[in-house]
């Protein structure tokens, strides 16, 4: 994957915030994806040593079908302090360097975390998509930002997710009657088109295959390979 690697990456939280503030208006909130779509990819990232190493993890599964076939974890010194709000800064170094070693480029990114849904609207689905030039979507487990009403219990359900009057995002049933997932579009994807491809890749489980491979991957600490498990038809 072409990825354009910063020359330095902010150190505290103000230079952060400053970035954040001059890399939001280049997000682009329009469907800039290749049809069809061959390949999706979950990207989370976990931490240890006491969050002094990030471990990143990015699995690439063949669409529509679900079915893993490459996957990275890396791990790399931490450089950056939790801030919420700023988890990109601490995260997507490690990532960048997973993205790096893919042997399969994928179409989208789906990112544990935020895409516009973000009191600057960069969240760590946007600002990957602008590192990497590529769509990406936020697939975020609970809300950082905005309010929204009640989400009806039935599959497919979802409301709008506001913030100062804008629309940021979705909070989504993608399963019935179970905690819904805040989505919202990272880079060249809108929110519709944001929405359907969570909803195509979930299954059985609350978190889309994506992020679900990835989340296992990240927070094992050990490289349980997706890819080997599909194989012999054991899906977790």
């Amino acid at each position: 994957m072409q990825i354009q690697f910063p020359e330095r990456w902010p150190t505290t939280p103000a230079e952060a915030i400053a970035l954040q503030q001059a890399l939001a208006p280049q997000v682009v909130l329009q469907d800039r994806l290749p049809d069809p779509i061959r390949y999706v990819a979950g990207v989370d990232a976990g931490f240890e040593d006491e969050g002094q190493t990030t471990r990143a993890a990015v699995v690439v599964l063949s669409f529509p079908d679900l079915t893993p076939v490459d996957e990275v974890l890396v791990r790399r010194p931490t450089t950056f302090p939790y801030v919420p709000g700023l988890l990109s800064f601490r995260e997507v170094p490690a990532v960048l360097e997973a993205l790096a070693q893919l042997q399969t480029e994928p179409d989208v990114l789906l990112c544990d975390g935020q895409g516009i849904a973000h009191p600057r609207r960069l969240g760590i689905a946007s600002h990957l998509g602008l590192l990497c030039d590529r769509p990406t979507v936020g697939v975020a487990k609970s809300r950082l930002v905005g309010t929204h009403a009640e989400v009806p219990p039935d599959k497919g359900t979802w409301v709008p997710l506001m913030d100062r009057g804008e629309q940021i995002g979705a909070v989504l049933r993608n399963r019935a009657s179970t905690k819904p997932l805040y989505i919202s579009p990272g880079h060249h994807t809108t929110l519709v088109t944001a929405i359907a491809l969570v909803l195509q890749c979930t299954t059985k489980y609350r978190l889309p295959e994506t992020t679900r491979y990835a989340d296992r991957l990240a927070s094992s600490g050990t490289a349980r390979s997706a890819l080997g498990e599909a194989q012999q038809g054991r899906l977790f």
